[in-house]
């Protein structure tokens, strides 16, 4: 099999779709098309699941995705080792959780751009369990994600400790509010939403309806318009209890703080950009010794 083939076959399996795939590619859909084909060929099954809205991967494309995630990862890393000079330049792709890339890396990604303005820095959403993927797969430098991890594969560092707690509007009774009330949250993965239905369930809430929102500030609306409560880091809502329009609610010592990790891959080549990005993160750690 050849890499620019896997590469083709990994662009229609993200995109499950033809068109969109050449037009990223930048190649004609019918070269697609004929790569795809002739890959299917090579392998002796069908790769993909043709439909009316698209195309999905068969059982044997899923398994292929795998081993082909593997291999460009691996290409593209021995391209930046083979490019890598001493000055921070070039692409360098990180991910973060939502509350993270709302409140910490806008001052973090601001100054690192102005010392190291021929670095192409990026920015993917999304939650951890996503996150900690897409390092493994080697779609992501690193990422900061909202928990630890034990993955083999995955080096993590302690950058940020926050404290948390659960907010409501405070336009009717605490109580009420706290436990009849639809919690709002992120999708499945979510830390924070963990945490939260750890605490309902230990409050005798069981079964909670469920409302899932993209984005940090929906939620935020969500709750401040009475629609819900949620779970969210003090950081966050500070403005917002300064005014009166959230309440916080403080949770049991082991759930109130969540320490949020910066990941990467241990295998993984360490270009200088993402050196200088590791150089500029905060030790949190040694805060936490400080304080305790």
């Amino acid at each position: 099999m050849e890499s620019g083939d896997l590469r083709i076959f990994q662009c229609v399996a993200q995109e499950g779709n033809l068109t969109r795939a050449a037009e990223r590619l930048g190649y004609v859909q019918s070269n697609v098309t004929a790569r795809i084909r002739q890959l299917e060929a090579e392998a002796g099954t069908l790769l993909f699941i043709r439909h009316n809205r698209g195309m999905t991967l068969s059982p044997a494309g899923e398994m292929l995705l795998t081993y082909a995630d593997k291999i460009i990862g691996l290409l593209d890393e021995a391209g930046k080792a083979l490019s890598s000079t001493s000055v921070p330049a070039g692409p360098l792709r990180i991910g973060s959780t939502q509350t993270a890339a709302a409140v910490r890396l806008p001052e973090l990604f601001a100054k690192y751009y102005k010392q190291h303005p021929a670095v192409s820095l990026s920015l993917t959403t999304g939650n951890s369990q996503v996150l900690m993927e897409q390092v493994i797969g080697y779609e992501l430098e690193g990422a900061f994600i909202g928990c630890s991890s034990d993955h083999p594969n995955i080096a993590s560092t302690p950058v940020f400790d926050e404290e948390l707690f659960v907010v409501s509007s405070g336009m009717g009774p605490e109580d009420e509010e706290l436990t009849s009330k639809p919690i709002l949250v992120y999708s499945m993965g979510c830390s924070y939403r963990q945490v939260l239905e750890e605490w309902l369930s230990v409050s005798g809430v069981t079964r909670p309806v469920i409302m899932e929102f993209g984005t940090l500030e929906a939620i935020i609306s969500g709750v401040t318009s009475g629609m819900g409560i949620s779970l969210l880091p003090e950081i966050v809502i500070r403005h917002q209890i300064k005014s009166g329009s959230l309440r916080k609610h403080t949770l049991p010592v082991g759930m109130n703080r969540m320490m949020t990790h910066f990941i990467t891959r241990k295998d993984a080549f360490v270009s200088s950009a993402l050196s200088a990005f590791m150089g500029m993160l905060p030790r949190e750690y040694d805060m936490i010794e400080n304080r305790d």
